[in-house]
């Protein structure tokens, strides 16, 4: 257990212990991040419960729980009496336990979100722009962050744990394709967006790409049931996804594994291609560009694009082939029990897309393969601010943390 000159169940040593950096006497013991995890996935259990689960010692187990409850990141339920002997009294996580701030920056928008220990939203701001700049990009954090912090109360805002960043990595590379101004984009190469925005903020601070981070909000928040190993597509303005294995999100020893977007594919003319030039909604834009519309309500309506027509159509028709091809060369590697599709979409067209892919699927000659099942993501148009959240969640509080690029 971590110990100090402060009590370890006082504010003061709980206050340390939110505000360490992630190096190994900052995290929790392991069997603490043990017992939260088997919590956060049952949404309540029992000691004896836990004990059953884990191996350890009923006395073992009742340590790490008292004093998970000292910490208030566990709470009591209402006891379950049964026919003989004690009442068994579940433990759930307290809401209030700890707060975490995740970032998205996007090529057409940024998001800012607080979650509480649940997952729950409890503020969110959002920043449209037809290109990222990090000079602005800066300041949008650093007053929402202000904003946020201030609707606080004092004790909660001592129980912010960390800020997580969800963005491409190599922003730079897409500036031709994002329709962006090169020595803008050019300036993300130069800068540490992590540190500057670690400079102003007294938690850590960690970074994801940001299509990995959506798939590890689909892990921690998602209703993923009982797949453990599945490839998972997040459709926003460029295509991208990552790999969960064994429960766990894996993103590789340089962070670019389930780079899906740069996988080849057969394009609109038959002739290979990247996902990301073909799936992405941003493909979409310049279809309803070249007929004169303006696309741009794509990126600040996601919840309702209303009537399209044709070039919906067909962008969800080459849009799923595409992912096709990619679900089925991906299983050709790994077994993947399910194939997750989520973006930034409206649930009918994402439902949409999901069927096309399906049917795609079919006429496509996989003998030799078990193809996993497409089913459609559960967590939505802000998986990737909620995965930036859940980097400080995972790596501090439960096990099998996703796997960051520094704090």
């Amino acid at each position: 257990m971590e110990t100090g000159i402060a009590r370890r169940g006082s504010p003061k040593a709980l206050e340390s212990r939110l505000h360490r950096g992630t190096n190994q006497s900052g995290m929790r013991d392991h069997n603490e991040r043990l017992v939260l995890s088997l919590v956060r996935q049952h949404g309540s259990l029992a000691k004896s419960d836990i004990a059953r689960m884990t191996g350890l010692s009923a006395q073992t187990v009742s340590v790490i729980m008292r004093e998970l409850e000292e910490d208030k990141l566990l709470v009591r339920q209402a006891p379950l009496r049964g026919k003989i002997g004690q009442p068994s009294i579940p433990m759930a996580l307290n809401p209030e336990g700890a707060f975490f701030i995740g970032l998205k920056i996007g090529r057409r928008s940024a998001e800012l979100v607080l979650i509480d220990f649940l997952g729950n939203v409890r503020a969110m701001l959002q920043n449209s722009y037809r290109y990222p700049a990090p000079r602005e990009t800066v300041e949008f954090v650093t007053d929402g962050i202000k904003k946020m912090r201030g609707e606080l109360t004092p004790a909660q805002d001592k129980r912010i744990a960390g800020l997580g960043i969800a963005m491409p990595f190599e922003l730079w590379n897409w500036a031709d394709t994002a329709g962006a101004p090169r020595d803008i984009m050019d300036e993300w190469r130069h800068r540490d967006i992590r540190t500057d925005i670690q400079a102003q903020c007294d938690f850590p601070v960690y970074l994801q790409n940001d299509a990995t981070s959506a798939c590890g909000a689909e892990l921690v928040f998602g209703q993923a049931g009982a797949a453990r190993d599945f490839v998972y597509f997040y459709i926003g303005a460029f295509a991208g996804g990552g790999i969960v294995l064994n429960g766990r999100l894996y993103s590789g020893p340089k962070g670019n594994a389930g780079a899906l977007g740069s996988m080849p594919v057969p394009g609109p003319d038959g002739k290979p291609a990247q996902l990301i030039d073909v799936a992405s909604i941003a493909m979409l834009e310049k279809a309803l560009s070249a007929k004169g519309i303006d696309g741009s309500y794509l990126w600040t309506s996601p919840q309702e694009w209303g009537e399209i027509g044709a070039e919906l159509d067909a962008w969800i028709a080459s849009a799923s082939r595409a992912l096709a091809y990619a679900i089925v060369a991906a299983s050709s590697v790994i077994d993947f029990e399910a194939a997750v599709i989520d973006g930034w979409m409206p649930l009918d067209v994402r439902r949409r897309l999901v069927e096309a892919i399906r049917q795609a699927i079919a006429g496509i000659d996989a003998e030799g393969l078990k193809l996993p099942f497409v089913r459609e993501g559960t967590v939505g148009i802000h998986a990737r601010a909620l995965g930036g959240a859940s980097l400080p969640l995972s790596e501090r509080f439960l096990i099998g943390p996703n796997t960051s690029g520094g704090a």
